[in-house]
């Protein structure tokens, strides 16, 4: 019985500790990267903590801070939502991001005029000044 009861104790506190460790932090600036018609493109992308939920804004070079919407976090994985605005055009963006330490990598989901399209997409988080 106390074999049976160690080592479930054992398991337990594994099983814990291992929850604790692979809990990603979105939180801070990440510079993202991908490419479109063979050009590298740039964004930045800012995650913070509004209360217990998590909120933040997408940045390009041509467009400053579009809001992001039902920013997610589940199993490492970050989703949300923005809208691209280029030249007349407004282009709604969805975002699946996995994010292991201070990297993530994901997809970019589009449905622009009828076409479909995923892009890759990674990114750093920019290291805060101490």
């Amino acid at each position: 019985m106390k074999a049976i009861l160690s080592a479930a104790l054992v398991v337990g506190l594994c099983g814990l500790a291992g929850a604790q460790g692979g809990t990603a932090d979105p939180v801070g600036t990440w510079k993202c990267e991908y490419e479109i018609g063979g050009q590298k493109r740039m964004s930045t992308l800012t995650i913070r903590k509004d209360g217990n939920k998590l909120a933040g804004t997408m940045s390009w070079p041509d467009q400053k801070e579009a809001q992001l919407k039902d920013v997610k976090l589940k199993d490492g994985d970050l989703t949300f939502s923005a809208v691209r605005a280029f030249m007349e055009n407004k282009i709604p963006l969805d975002y699946k991001l996995t994010i292991k330490g201070d990297k993530l990598n994901g997809k970019i989901a589009s449905d622009f005029g009828g076409n479909k399209q995923e892009i890759d997409i990674e990114g750093k988080r920019e290291k805060k000044d101490k």
